[in-house]
């Protein structure tokens, strides 16, 4: 039986078989298996070529794809964000490979990509979708296209059949391989959706036998499994209604307050667009100054929200981070201006440093 015929027959066995605490155990293997034979597949199209993706260097301080259905208005949107000249047509597949553009915010430089259209099963690699998708790995948000409300799961569907976990975190299980001595599983929540039969049959069939497993979380069998697998990807995701210039009636308050409606055409709420962008990177700007001298408030250093001091160091000083004696600070997480702190100190956006190695 070949992987494909293989992979049905287990789709079929597990929608045919109803969950209970009798059958959780058998589920959790076959979906093991099952994920598994997914990752064999996907392993082998690389190996003939097949998901190739498309070359585009990484540059900027973050980078964000517009993933949507054909015709959405990916291409608009790009030119209205950035400095992109995207083809636009009144027909699918205007875009037949990846338009980079630059969006200067806030002293930021985000990186946009305008990839091709994707289709139902592009995740199984119909209309290039391997090719189209191996693109979202290298993304720090997805932002995700549509122009009809109904449009977006079936796109959050393909992006999680194709290893993408949006908007969700790794799941909090650690294992630690040793040579002998069983399974040791320690489960620290309190009434846990999976019991100990369950997490051993599906550790069983990554022909794991011999480790100590702490669980920190309450996961469900498939939350256990992407733990396990090393092509699942976890990136935030920003849901875009494009053209409501031509939605007739729509009640915007309905569509759902995580949902940014525009028109790229018509230029509405673009910059709404822009600073939603700038929230979902969780990205901060950090001013530097010199002692004895004025901040320098033209450029500011770009970091992720939640950095410490060091990690301005090390952005800055690098190989000499480890000299750093401590920082000076102004700004929102100063207790005062001023402030004398240490390498630990998380800092807020706008906050002004002074380093001092």
């Amino acid at each position: 039986m070949n992987v494909e015929n293989e992979i049905e027959k287990i789709e079929e066995e597990i929608k045919n078989t109803s969950y209970n605490k009798h059958t959780q155990a058998h589920i959790g293997k076959l979906k093991a298996k099952l994920a598994k034979l997914k990752a064999e597949k996907e392993k082998r199209s690389e190996g003939s070529g097949q998901s190739i993706g498309f070359g585009v260097k990484k540059t900027g301080d973050a980078t964000v794809l517009l993933v949507g259905f054909p015709s959405v208005g990916k291409s608009t949107i790009i030119n209205s964000l950035t400095n992109a000249e995207s083809k636009t047509a009144a027909y699918d597949f205007t875009t037949t490979g990846v338009i980079p553009g630059m969006l200067d915010y806030k002293g930021a430089k985000i990186q946009i990509l305008d990839i091709p259209g994707i289709i139902v099963d592009a995740a199984s690699g119909k209309g290039r979708g391997k090719r189209v998708l191996s693109m979202v790995r290298s993304a720090d948000l997805i932002a995700i296209v549509v122009d009809d409300p109904g449009q977006a799961e079936g796109i959050k569907g393909e992006l999680y059949k194709g290893g993408f976990r949006l908007d969700q975190r790794r799941p909090d299980v650690r294992i630690a391989k040793k040579e002998t001595g069983g399974l040791s599983i320690n489960i620290a929540v309190k009434k846990p959706r999976l019991d100990r039969e369950t997490i051993k049959s599906i550790l069983a069939e990554f022909k794991m036998h011999n480790a100590d497993v702490l669980i920190r979380e309450n996961i469900t069998a498939d939350m256990l499994i992407d733990s396990m697998m090393k092509n699942r990807v976890y990136v935030p995701s920003l849901t875009v209604l494009n053209k409501i210039d031509k939605m007739d009636g729509i009640d915007l308050k309905r569509i759902g307050k995580d949902v940014i409606a525009i028109s790229a055409l018509k230029g509405f709420n673009i910059d709404a667009l822009r600073e939603a962008i700038w929230c979902r990177l969780n990205l901060v700007r950090i001013y530097l100054k010199r002692a004895g001298k004025e901040p320098d408030m033209d450029e500011p250093l770009i970091m992720r929200s939640g950095c410490t001091v060091m990690d301005v160091a090390e952005k800055i000083l690098r190989n000499h981070s480890k000299d750093l004696k401590y920082a000076r600070i102004w700004g929102p997480s100063a207790r005062f201006p001023e402030q004398k702190v240490g390498a630990d100190h998380r800092l807020k956006d706008t906050d002004v440093v002074e380093l001092h190695a």
